[in-house]
């Protein structure tokens, strides 16, 4: 029986900073991928949803300036389109495999299942260590109507040779809005099913209000207080009835609802680490509760946004834990969010309002789209909202509706992060006319 230091279960970017971070303090490691090597964000997550997403962005810088530089608005080619984030997608588990094998960290195929706190099973082989780490991820949920079988989820929407005429997104969330854009902007007639009035939970109200207005403006349907109960196949189309009791006919339906941790499947329950329907439980050591074995990534219970960043930063954080003993808990930098839609939502630290308190806050709303960084290119829906602290003055929160929102927050996170006061902010140069010399004029 093979045995190593430690045992990575699951390659996503989690698993493998840790795996390189602890192969280069001189651990013996090995890593264990039941799916596809290098997990769901480069093979059929994030990488390649920012692929299809650069197209719309270059189609909507285009469209802002229509009748002013240019004359017509280029149509996206699908199947193009496809073909080209193929070629970012068609080689990651190769290449991640490849990685591993390169700095002797051994590579392990199959579903990993505990027979003991210091030993798995893979495919009939037994291997032990002395420690592991579960990075296993999540998967799409699917509601649970009849007719679920025809559901589809984001994995089969990244993989559509040919984009359909017409479709359904059930589901308010990130992952909904961001799919549904890229179709519609691409040609498709869209449906998007939420089951209350308020999509984007978590995003400041009033921006996801105002994307919600230049979405369907721009031609997504919006049924709000709706969700799908039933799901009926006619012929080559899907006959979806409606919480109202309507029904649309559409030629696919993607289920977004949410993800399932990757955790029933582990033997987990015979070991003794404990979880719930959100994921594993961990202590500030990222600790399950099995001493040996720790957790990390989407897998686990918490309050904090599930990003590919996250998992990563959890990653490198039980290297050093585990592989050079530092003993200081976890401890989380302030982790902006995004959704990257026409135009981008994104926000950092303190944003809903309704939970400030007004004697210590203070909550600035801006309207930027006559400011010159976003006039010039015609943009024509740009807004903030941000948040200071009364009594020192600094920022604590943001919140920007817009094109250029990605950089911005990435900015502000870096102030937040850093404490950096106004005064320090008015001291820096930056290059203009750019989102960064428009930092002293917000703070």
């Amino acid at each position: 029986m093979e045995k190593f230091d430690i045992i990575i279960i699951g390659s996503g970017p989690g698993g493998m900073a840790a795996a390189y971070d602890l192969a280069a303090s001189g651990k013996k490691i090995a890593v264990v991928e039941a799916d596809l090597w290098g997990g769901t964000c480069p093979n059929r997550g994030c990488d390649p949803k920012k692929v299809l997403y650069g197209a719309i962005e270059a189609q909507d810088a285009v469209q802002q300036l229509e009748h002013h530089v240019f004359s017509t608005v280029p149509k996206i080619n699908w199947r193009e389109l496809m073909a080209y984030k193929e070629t970012f997608t068609q080689h990651v588990p190769t290449e991640q495999k490849a990685g591993l094998d390169s700095v002797g960290i051994q590579t392990i195929y199959g579903q990993a299942v505990f027979k003991d706190e210091h030993t798995i099973t893979v495919a009939q082989q037994e291997y032990q260590a002395d420690s592991f780490i579960i990075a296993t991820g999540q998967r799409p949920a699917i509601l649970s109507i009849p007719g679920k079988e025809y559901f589809e989820t984001s994995t089969e929407f990244l993989s559509m040779e040919e984009l359909p005429e017409t479709m359904i997104f059930v589901g308010g969330g990130y992952i909904s809005l961001e799919l549904a854009n890229i179709a519609n902007s691409c040609g498709a007639e869209v449906h998007l099913l939420h089951h209350n009035d308020h999509p984007l939970k978590g995003f400041d109200a009033e921006l996801t209000k105002e994307l919600i207005e230049q979405l369907s403006a721009r031609g997504i349907h919006f049924h709000l207080n709706e969700s799908a109960e039933k799901i009926v196949k006619q012929e080559k189309k899907y006959s979806v009835t409606l919480t109202s009791g309507g029904e649309l006919l559409v030629d696919r339906v993607f289920c977004a609802v949410g993800r399932i941790p990757n955790v029933e499947n582990l033997g987990l329950e015979k070991i003794g680490v404990n979880y719930s329907r959100k994921g594993i439980i961990v202590n500030d050591y990222l600790q399950t509760s099995v001493k040996n074995i720790y957790a990390l990534g989407d897998c686990l219970e918490k309050s904090l946004p599930k990003l590919t960043p996250v998992s990563s930063f959890e990653g490198s954080y039980l290297a050093d834990l585990i592989g050079k003993n530092k003993q200081e808990p976890i401890e989380y930098p302030t982790i902006p969010t995004i959704i990257f839609s026409s135009p981008k939502l994104a926000q950092v630290g303190l944003t809903n309002e309704e939970k400030l308190d007004a004697e210590n806050y203070e909550v600035q709303k801006l309207d930027l789209s006559q400011w010159f960084t976003y006039k010039r290119i015609n943009e024509p829906l740009v807004k903030a909202t941000i948040v200071t602290e009364k009594a020192t003055g600094m920022l604590v929160g943001a919140s920007v509706l817009g094109n250029e929102a990605d950089q911005l927050i990435n900015l502000f996170t870096i102030m937040i992060n850093q404490k950096l006061p106004a005064e320090q902010i008015d001291r820096l140069i930056m290059l203009y006319p750019t989102v960064g010399s428009d930092l002293g004029y917000l703070y």
